[in-house]
């Protein structure tokens, strides 16, 4: 049996076990909802209805448990709750809470099944639901994936709902008035005659009666805040200052460490002198660490440049020294051994390129850093009978798993506290900073452990994208698109990623063909091959993971091919998009941006369609070739998200996106000399310089039925729709990121 009946077979194996052992055997199990963690230390006169919500005499505690780095996921989650259960913004507190698996993520499971998002036939369906079913067995309480208003939408206003007709309730037993004569406004339990009892006030009566759960959620046509423009809840705090991240956490008596671990990831430490750093000003201590050592000093700076000051004997790169090398390797994964997937095959693209392919194209996406301004830091506190734990981190759970294993405690009796983040883009879904800080903290049993990175070892130790390579060759006939063959090769992420949390990862890695695989257009002749490169450096998830690789692998081979067909590259892709929400994106963004209007001499304008996380997203961007370079001039973007939450975070974050995007298609790349990263700040990993950057407008549409998020769909089509619009002022193709390599920017 070949590569692919095999991979088939054990797919359809592992599926069967997950509905055997973890949803039909385990039906009840699936059915039954968690405990409410917010029991747990409840004052006398507090009432909690769910895991969601808390009140008492003082004050509305809302809980969002998806962690905030930046996207406002914090203020989107209150504004669900607060909407069902009338509350105006600054009457409540928020908090991520702690963690359980009552906040087990519903929506992770849309990335779990081989399946386009387009697809909802029934086996589609029924697989999502074996997997939403596995998730909450295990207790998945996760940030990423833009699954936090997908997973979010429903639950939460379902949570505000009970809590609104709880308080009701209450209202009514203390009044003797009937619920049917109550109604809530702004924080309060309105009666007949006008008087109002605030929700505090009813704390007490609402503790001692169960949570009414027979609830109806408000038609949209009803809501005051959902798809209102608000002002986010940390916009004061970041504004001023006073914002608490977790390299702002002070704990008295804590000491501060740094560390420095062998550049060459994972080639160990063979020996090490820290003479020189014991004499320096403020050291108390060095120790070792997993693949090398830490310092332990008076304050933060102190450590850095101690750490530096250790002469140690790094192990050899565990992957090839030089960057040619690991281009080598990925090169020779095109073969049938090294085949991951057939994630796409439909008419016979063998039989439509055997009359001659018009197109022939080799593409390449480089390793990129995540780079976020706050660099990984972590603050442990180990006690004989538990541990706490101070950072910003996306998947808490596995945190405390992993640190209780290092300091020998129970899960259970890790208190994980969670802070903002100072951005992410993947970077906070890695753990080793914090299993450092738990090691040393493990050694100082009882003193508090605050690490930071210095900026240079975040670089270094980042996990960076997996690079990439795709050859792509097609055919066109009687001025269509006709046929498309595209090989796509790159190192496993989701095996780099999960294998360092202990994960198993069963099955192919679909983000190895996200992008490409999944689009939703109707080629007559399409195939589409992910090979699995042998692993190289260590990699890990990048805002939009695989995406931003195959949609710039997909598109821009598309994009060749309606060239050579003598095709309008909008309107050949309108013409092949078979799914109707995808097609209305394209379309409005054809609007947008007066696409076929006349352009001046130089100009080019690029489109570029790419479907990630459920998210269809299309954008155009305009450029002018001028003397110096290409200057990009606006962009527009349109994207369906099904219902826009918030327009002004919304808008922000597209935005974010695109800038995102573009700086990193413009400018960045991780490279290897001697085993180690080349780039170690931001003055060789250049993001997208203010005068750069162009106008951009958005539109969120709605026609969707699923709600989605739009943290990542953006990244994605800003590549493409750059190399096509480069294209169409220049004549000039361009075929690997980034583009600074083959063209200058102004």
């Amino acid at each position: 049996m070949g590569k692919v009946g095999k991979i088939a077979r054990r797919s359809f194996l592992i599926g069967s076990a997950a509905v055997l052992g973890g949803v039909a055997f385990g039906v009840y199990r699936v059915k039954t909802p968690y405990g409410n963690p917010l029991e747990d230390g409840l004052s006398e006169g507090a009432a909690t209805f769910n895991p969601w919500v808390v009140i008492d005499g003082d004050k509305i505690t809302l809980i969002g448990p998806h962690g905030d780095k930046g996207q406002g996921v914090a203020h989107s989650q209150s504004l669900l709750i607060a909407e069902e259960m009338d509350l105006e913004l600054g009457q409540f507190e928020t908090s991520f809470g702690k963690p359980d698996k009552a906040y087990w993520n519903t929506a992770m499971a849309e990335e779990g099944v081989p399946f386009m998002a387009t697809d909802t036939g029934m086996v589609a369906e029924s697989m999502r639901g074996v997997m939403g079913g596995v998730m909450k067995l295990i207790g998945l309480q996760g940030t990423g994936g833009s699954t936090s208003m997908p997973d979010s939408f429903d639950k939460l206003r379902r949570a505000g709902a009970i809590a609104r007709e709880t308080l009701k309730a209450a209202a009514a037993e203390e009044t003797g008035i009937n619920t049917t004569a109550l109604r809530t406004e702004a924080g309060h339990v309105i009666l007949p005659d006008g008087r109002r009892l605030s929700y505090q006030s009813l704390a007490k009566a609402a503790a001692g009666i169960d949570p009414v759960t027979k609830v109806t959620l408000r038609r949209p046509d009803q809501w005051r805040l959902i798809g209102k423009p608000t002002q986010r809840l940390d916009i004061v705090a970041k504004s001023t200052g006073t914002q608490i991240y977790g390299i702002d956490v002070e704990i008295p008596g804590a000491v501060k460490a740094a560390v420095r671990t062998n550049p060459r990831q994972g080639g160990g430490l063979n020996g090490f002198d820290a003479t020189q750093a014991r004499r320096m000003r403020g050291v108390k201590d060095v120790v070792e660490v997993t693949g090398g050592i830490a310092v332990i000093a008076d304050n933060t700076w102190r450590a850095i440049k101690a750490a530096e000051a250790v002469e140690c004997d790094w192990g050899k790169a565990p992957y090839p020294s030089e960057q040619d090398g690991h281009w080598a390797a990925i090169e020779a994964s095109f073969t049938e051994d090294k085949l991951d997937k057939i994630w796409r095959n439909e008419g016979d693209a063998d039989a439509a390129l055997r009359s001659g392919a018009e197109v022939e194209a080799e593409y390449r996406v480089p390793y990129v850093a995540h780079a976020p301004l706050e660099p990984l830091n972590a603050t442990v506190l180990v006690e004989e009978d538990g541990v706490t734990v101070w950072t910003g981190h996306q998947f808490p759970r596995l945190l405390q798993q992993l640190v209780g294993a290092i300091t020998g405690h129970d899960a259970e009796q890790v208190n994980f506290i969670n802070h903002y983040m100072g951005g992410s883009f993947g970077h906070r879904l890695e753990f080793e900073h914090v299993k450092q800080a738990a090691e040393i903290a493990s050694k100082m049993r009882g003193t508090p452990v605050k690490l930071t990175y210095s900026r240079e070892e975040d670089f270094a130790h980042d996990f960076p994208r997996h690079p990439g390579m795709a050859r792509a060759r097609g055919a066109v006939r009687d001025g269509k698109v006709e046929a498309l063959d595209l090989q796509v090769a790159m190192p496993s992420v989701i095996t780099s990623q999960m294998g360092r949390a202990g994960l198993p990862v069963p099955g192919p890695d679909s983000q190895i063909a996200a992008g490409a695989w999944n689009n939703p257009y109707g080629l007559p002749h399409f195939r589409m091959r992910a090979y699995r490169v042998e692993e190289l450096a260590p990699v890990s998830s990048w805002r939009s993971v695989g995406a931003s690789a195959g949609g710039f692998f997909f598109d821009c081979a598309l994009d060749e091919l309606i060239h050579a067909a003598g095709a309008d590259p909008m309107e050949e892709r309108i013409r092949l998009m078979q799914h109707e929400v995808s097609r209305k994106v394209l379309e409005a963004v054809a609007e947008m941006s007066d696409w076929g209007s006349p352009l001046g001499a130089g100009k080019g304008r690029g489109v570029a369609f790419v479907e990630s996380f459920g998210v269809p997203t299309a954008e155009v961007i305009e450029v002018s070739a001028t003397d110096a370079g290409i200057r990009i001039d606006k962009v527009w973007v349109a994207a369906e998200v099904g219902t826009v939450i918030d327009p002004v975070n919304f808008e922000n974050l597209v935005q974010g996106g695109v800038v995102f995007g573009l700086g990193h298609a413009i400018n960045c790349e991780i490279t290897y000399a001697d085993g180690m990263a080349e780039q170690r700040n931001y003055d060789s990993f250049e993001g997208m310089r203010l005068y750069q950057c162009p106008e951009i407008e958005v539109r969120g549409l709605e026609n969707g039925d699923a709600v989605r998020g739009i943290g990542e769909p953006p990244v994605p089509p800003a590549a493409p729709a750059l190399a096509n619009a480069i294209f169409a002022a220049t004549g000039q193709r361009i075929r690997e990121l980034p583009l600074y390599h083959h063209i200058n920017f102004v």
